[in-house]
């Protein structure tokens, strides 16, 4: 079979949620000086698809100079939630999304792989009422890669029968590292080689060309 699965990215895959992050990492940067003013927004929207936790390593690490205890990682990504939670369960879903979902529940099985930890992503999605369209929903750790890996040894499906759906370079490594098929929203990926579209308004006639191919 061409097409055996799907697999999507949420933040700004299925809803219209990065902004809502990009201004919880802006109130956490604030407090740590003039030192830090927008490097790590920055790097947050340089590594979309990317965890929490290793973006605030990283921050430690090549800002402030200094080590991360896991307690502390662990006290800024709850400040992190609590900022982000309300507008992200509030966020309108990407155009094209539910349509998507709609049409190929139940004819592939579909699934999530998030940065997002794993029991604050199940819960956006309830909250959405898009849960049940989802054969799995995989949050972090682990980082993307390995979530996708992980999504098509469960499976069984051949990588070069799966579509990975994303909006950052990441879910493109991830998707190139495991041997799947890529496809992307954001004009970003005008020039990745891979198919894309500014939302997912023409995702099902993508997936509608490979399911073609079963005939």
């Amino acid at each position: 079979m061409p097409l055996a699965l799907v697999v999507f990215d949420c933040d700004g895959v299925l809803l219209e949620s990065v902004e809502a992050k990009t201004r919880a990492f802006e109130r956490i940067e604030a407090d740590f000086g003039p030192r830090a003013a927008g490097r790590l927004t920055r790097h947050h929207k340089e590594n979309g698809g990317v965890s929490r936790a290793e973006k605030f390593a990283w921050f430690f690490k090549e800002v402030l100079y200094r080590p991360l205890s896991a307690g502390e990682n662990e006290a800024l990504c709850r400040r992190f939630a609590s900022f982000c939670l309300e507008e992200v369960l509030s966020s309108s879903l990407v155009p094209g999304a539910l349509e998507t979902l709609t049409a190929w529940s139940g004819r592939v099985p579909l699934f999530v792989a998030s940065g997002t930890p794993q029991e604050e992503l199940a819960e956006v999605l309830r909250h959405k009422g898009l849960a049940g369209y989802f054969t799995g929903i995989f949050g972090s750790p682990p980082d993307k890669a390995s979530l996708l890996r992980n999504i098509l040894r469960l499976s069984g499906a051949p990588p070069e029968q799966a579509v990975m759906v994303g909006d950052s370079r990441t879910d493109q490594l991830a998707a190139e590292a495991a041997g799947a098929l890529f496809y992307g929203r954001g004009q970003c990926f005008r020039s990745s080689g891979h198919p894309w579209h500014h939302d997912l308004t023409r995702l099902n006639l993508y997936l509608e060309k490979l399911a073609e191919k079963n005939l």
